[in-house]
């Protein structure tokens, strides 16, 4: 089957958004993100019989897990990796506005080039020896975190012909068990990608989706080091931030 063009992507997006909607999360079976239609569930979900029992047989985390490199993305390794060094803090809330403290953040996210140290990622950009691109961190009394990494590449990914994912970083927050981990994803401004990514496209609610863009703090920069970053997480109400999985 030949692959469909950046600008049926493009149209299949104009359309979407035009036709309005969105309800509480975006759409499993989004037609431009190609894959979704294969692997959306198509039966109701299967309610747990018992959620504790799930919640104590599920992983676990403590303090004593995260050590004082996992935030340092750049400190990882014997030699410095290669890239635009950056800084990327923020703070968990609830919908309230109040701090969500002792959160697991971690982050994932390709390397400068675009390319993931993974076995399936076949993209012929060079992989970095001294950046894996994993980093963690826990959320202070004020609900912060900050991580310190390298701004990651576009890449391609095969949805459609000529198709490349937005620069951006995976973000996880656990919660207080394994169970109630939400994923999402943050980007960075002005990417002249958004508007042929289906994935952020997806988000078809305007203000939604600039919530998962980050924004550029001069004074969050580090002298000779590291531009800064401000991204914060609000895990529900009106102003959530979109996750990819319902909350």
């Amino acid at each position: 089957m030949t692959p469909l063009t950046q600008a049926e992507i493009d149209r299949e997006i104009a359309e979407l958004r035009d036709a309005g909607g969105g309800g509480e999360h975006p759409a499993r079976d989004y037609a431009p993100y190609r894959s979704t239609v294969l692997r959306h569930p198509k039966q109701p979900l299967i309610p747990l019989k018992d959620p504790e029992a799930a919640e104590l047989t599920g992983p676990v985390f403590g303090v004593s897990d995260v050590t004082a490199l996992d935030h340092d993305l750049t400190r990882q390794h014997l030699g410095e990796p290669l890239g635009e060094r950056i800084t990327v803090r923020g703070r968990v809330l609830d919908k309230e506005g109040r701090p969500v403290r002792g959160q697991l953040v971690e982050i994932w996210q390709a390397n400068a080039s675009g390319r993931y140290p993974h076995q399936r990622d076949d993209h012929p950009a060079p992989l970095d020896p001294n950046f894996s691109g994993v980093g963690r961190c826990l959320t202070d009394d004020e609900g912060r975190y900050a991580f310190t990494t390298i701004k990651p590449g576009a890449y391609p990914w095969r949805n459609h012909a000529n198709a490349w994912r937005p620069a951006h970083i995976h973000f996880s927050v656990f919660g207080r068990a394994f169970t109630q981990r939400l994923v999402t994803q943050m980007y960075f401004p002005n990417d002249p990608l958004f508007p042929h990514d289906p994935i952020m496209n997806s988000v078809t609610d305007d203000r939604a989706r600039q919530r998962l863009v980050a924004a550029y703090v001069h004074d969050l920069s580090t002298p000779e080091w590291s531009l800064g970053y401000q991204w914060d997480i609000v895990l529900d109400g009106p102003a959530a931030t979109w996750m990819e999985e319902g909350r």
